[in-house]
């Protein structure tokens, strides 16, 4: 280990204590999508006090913090989002307030849940989804300042984001960040590490997610002569059936993201009322999409389903669209987002996930790689902007929206020099490290 990583990692050890507490006072702010306000002010006020060379939030309520290097070089985005689910069912929590972040040693188990171990964790909803990650990469921030006034050189920008709004699966928060605010103050960047949950290994990777919204058309009539009427539910069974039983085997599946799929997840019929036949079948699909497929491949998946169906039966109609939602900021901000997030994922081979595997190794950490079963912005950044974006995070996948939600504290520590050593190494890879993804 060469000297600046064991400084780092001889820091990281130091500032176990304060990442600690810090996620303790994360976690007991509830910060549900659109309510992240609370959240945003201490994560301001904390890098005030850590003293980053910029910080600011925009007209959407995201926050950014920012620390400048000695010498020019890429600016690397250390993302987490701010907003978490319900905490659902107090009762469900066997004890732990989901807003208490309280400390205790508990028995936790690997990802594939083949091993388990008694280790120290912070209890509390959010704790794996991602206010660990948040106290990680602020941390991570002031380690490089730290660093900096030791004397090292350090190139280019480090820069923390905490976005609004991931849980809807929107990609609203990261949007707006990108596409607005950045231009507006003139800011770019050229590769992400993304907190959210990955138990230390290098993530690669998810599915895209597409929410269709297909609407089975008939008509009205008395409940007590359904003859006289279209009973919309009954036409919608033969398109239910093809999903089921046709579409969903085909499917294909991507060699590292596994198995594209489609699950039928609400039906809704109208008017919805006693002794009326209903005239509209709702049904909202939830389809997880890989490379090559994308929303407008979806709705032609759907669409020749109708239209098989329209040619069988001269009284079914029906049609598709990609589902729409208006979000609503803590600051009062409107937008309609489509729910439709890109599949991504990025090469073993490229020079970014490289030169992150060769930092956990300048550290002492194995390197083990992964792709998320779930979606995050990334589908914005490595999906669409096509930088390379990495997960890389203390926290554990299978404990995110769970009454069980925790984070392991010898994680953290862990998390906090690799999230530094990620920077370090990849800021002086060359340009081959930024390429953009495929």
């Amino acid at each position: 280990m060469t000297d600046i990583y064991t400084k780092v990692s001889q820091l990281a050890k130091q500032l176990k204590p304060e990442i600690v507490k810090f996620t303790q006072e994360l976690i007991k702010i509830p910060s549900i999508s659109g309510q992240e306000q609370d959240l945003a002010e201490v994560l301001l006020n904390k890098m005030a006090e850590l003293k980053y060379d910029d910080f600011f939030r925009d007209d959407l309520g995201n926050i950014v913090g920012i620390i400048k290097g000695t010498e020019p070089g890429p600016t690397i985005m250390y993302n987490s989002h701010m907003d978490h689910v319900s905490p659902g069912n107090y009762s469900n929590w066997e004890g732990y307030d989901p807003y208490g972040g309280k400390i205790d040693i508990c028995e936790i188990s690997n990802q594939e849940k083949t091993l388990t171990e008694l280790t120290e964790c912070i209890h509390g909803r959010a704790a794996s989804d991602v206010k660990a990650g948040h106290a990680c990469q602020i941390y991570a921030g002031f380690i490089l300042l730290k660093l900096r006034d030791m004397g090292y050189k350090i190139k280019g920008n480090f820069m923390y984001t905490g976005v609004v709004q991931e849980e809807p699966a929107s990609l609203i928060g990261m949007t707006y960040l990108i596409d607005k605010t950045f231009k507006e103050k003139g800011l770019d960047y050229d590769a992400v590490v993304s907190s959210e949950a990955t138990s230390l290994k290098l993530y690669l990777g998810h599915r895209g997610h597409v929410d269709l919204l297909v609407t089975v058309y008939g008509r009205t009539s008395h409940g007590s002569a359904p003859w006289l009427g279209v009973n919309a539910v009954y036409k919608a069974m033969p398109l239910i059936s093809k999903i089921k039983d046709e579409l969903y085997p085909a499917l294909p599946r991507d060699e590292d993201l596994g198995q594209a799929s489609i699950s039928l997840n609400v039906i809704e019929c109208l008017p919805g009322e006693l002794a009326i036949v209903p005239d509209r079948c709702i049904l909202t699909i939830d389809r997880r999409t890989i490379p090559g497929e994308d929303a407008a491949f979806v709705k032609q998946e759907m669409d020749n389903l109708i239209n098989e169906l329209s040619l069988i039966d001269p009284e079914f109609k029906a049609d598709a669209k990609v589902k729409s939602t208006i979000e609503r900021s803590y600051t009062g901000i409107e937008l309609e987002a489509k729910r439709d997030m890109n599949p991504w994922k990025i090469s073993k081979e490229h020079g970014f996930t490289i030169a992150c595997a060769e930092a956990l190794k300048e550290v002492g950490q194995e390197v083990k790689f992964g792709y998320w079963d779930f979606g995050t912005d990334g589908s914005k950044t490595a999906g669409i902007d096509k930088k390379p974006t990495i997960g890389y995070s203390p926290m554990q996948e299978q404990y995110a929206h769970t009454p069980y939600d925790k984070v392991r504290t010898d994680y953290m520590e862990k998390g906090l020099e690799g999230n530094v050593a990620i920077f370090l190494k990849a800021t002086g890879a060359g340009k081959d490290a930024f390429n953009l993804i495929d």
